[in-house]
């Protein structure tokens, strides 16, 4: 019967080569006191004998994992990815691993995951919430124990934590302005149910831009999903079955907007002549689907780097632990052939 072969120490490097545990250890590490020549006949012996590191007791016995937990609502997200990659660039620069999650829009999958998290002991937390997300009482525990929590994208407002976003009110607005701008007045929403102040404030924007030009808000032209590119099927269905047919359409994600062209061109719809359309994130599909979309560009890469550079200054001290503030970042509209 195979038994597992009996893991290596520094002890047994150590009693090798005739010298003391510390002088192994320090080797390792590639301390200065030891010479060049010591840590040469170290290393090698060590590599000769399978020896591996275990950083996890380290790093507990130093108060620290040097692990970011990550929590994001999808993975399989063009946005998300670049914002993940932000975090990770900045992380790995400052020695940092990440574990990363995500919970599905399920909020007691996100409870979960915060809970296994805490338990592996995190150094902190960068999450972006799930549609339904209702309270950050889940959050407690890490802020309970002065472990920093950082939002972005999906925030909430709070006198805890950090908030990084962009201002999506204003981003609303200026993509009904567009709309508007080219003649459109029956321009239709598409957003999904959620307490999230992002969906709140780009439908704040829509509504502040259709009152400048003086057209009523009617809740018929706002119809809700979950901006999944199956949701923007059915809400081009929803736009094609109202009285007075849409003559313009801002979508609050790409991947959605880009399932309403498809179905309103199948339906014999011309886009941008008959229905304009505009959407939101600038994913990769907006030059893939024809007509290319006009969209918002939101900047996830340079969000990602934000929020790592913030918690990692809390976690080093620079900065307070728990520091409550919003950071905006800048959005633009990209003008496209979906919008003429």
């Amino acid at each position: 019967m195979d038994r597992k072969k009996k893991e290596v120490t520094i002890y047994d490097i150590a009693e090798k080569l005739n010298v003391s545990a510390a002088t192994v250890s320090r080797a390792l590490r590639n301390h200065p006191a030891v010479s060049a020549k010591t840590k040469k006949r170290i290393n090698d012996l060590a590599e000769s004998f399978g020896y591996q590191t275990n950083q996890f007791a380290r790093n507990l016995r130093q108060q620290q994992t040097k692990t970011i937990g990550v929590i994001v609502p999808r993975l399989n997200s063009y946005f998300m990815a670049t914002v993940i990659s932000g975090i990770e660039h900045v992380a790995n620069e400052a020695g940092y691993n990440l574990l990363i999650s995500q919970s599905s829009e399920l909020p007691d999958r996100e409870n979960a995951i915060a809970k296994t998290m805490f338990n592996n002991r995190v150094d902190g937390v960068l999450v972006s919430l799930s549609y339904l997300t209702g309270s950050l009482q889940h959050f407690n525990r890490f802020s309970q124990k002065n472990i920093p929590v950082i939002f972005f994208d999906r925030t909430f407002e709070t006198e805890i934590y950090t908030n990084i976003r962009i201002n999506n009110l204003q981003a609303g607005y200026d993509a009904t302005k567009h709309l508007l701008e080219k003649g459109c007045r029956r321009i239709l929403h598409v957003s999904v149910s959620s307490t999230h102040s992002i969906y709140q404030e780009r439908f704040k924007g829509y509504a502040k831009a259709l009152q400048e030009f003086g057209i009523p808000l009617h809740m018929d032209y706002v119809h809700l999903g979950d901006l999944s590119l199956e949701a923007g099927i059915r809400a081009a269905q929803y736009a094609l079955e109202l009285p007075q047919r849409p003559d313009g359409i801002f979508v609050a994600n790409d991947n959605c907007a880009a399932g309403c062209i498809i179905a309103l061109k199948k339906a014999g719809i011309r886009i941008p002549e008959d229905i304009a359309i505009v959407g939101f994130n600038d994913d990769p599909v907006c030059r893939i689907v024809e007509p290319n979309l006009t969209t918002i560009h939101y900047p996830g890469y340079e969000m990602g780097k934000i929020a790592a550079h913030n918690l990692i200054n809390q976690l080093s001290g620079s900065e307070s632990l728990i520091l409550t503030q919003t950071i905006s970042l800048r959005s633009d509209l990209i003008v496209r052939q979906a919008l003429n």
